[in-house]
């Protein structure tokens, strides 16, 4: 059996995403998908995250986030795939 190789998703949305429970149903939509990594504020405004996992995991995780309810505070998105790095054991909210 061959295993994916694990990636990592790194996205920066920008709009009105601070103060509407965007990371809290960040956290929510990334529950039932087998991802690690992280949510946050940014100072500038905008929200981050960085998500690992098997690339097809994380496009459907990509594909959630885009049809939730969140996508009407969304102006704009910042999209870069990469190695997986393996530091995370869970996906959270980071201060």
């Amino acid at each position: 059996m061959v295993s994916e190789e694990m990636k990592r998703l790194h996205i920066v949305f920008s709009g009105r995403v601070q103060g509407v429970g965007f990371r809290y149903a960040i956290c929510q939509i990334a529950e039932p998908f087998d991802v690690t990594g992280f949510v946050r504020n940014l100072w500038d405004g905008d929200v981050e995250i960085v998500a690992e996992g098997a690339q097809q995991v994380l496009a459907d995780f990509l594909i959630a986030v885009r049809d939730s309810r969140l996508a009407r505070y969304v102006t704009g998105e910042q999209l870069s795939w990469g190695s997986a790095a393996g530091e995370y054991n869970e996906f959270g909210i980071a201060y």
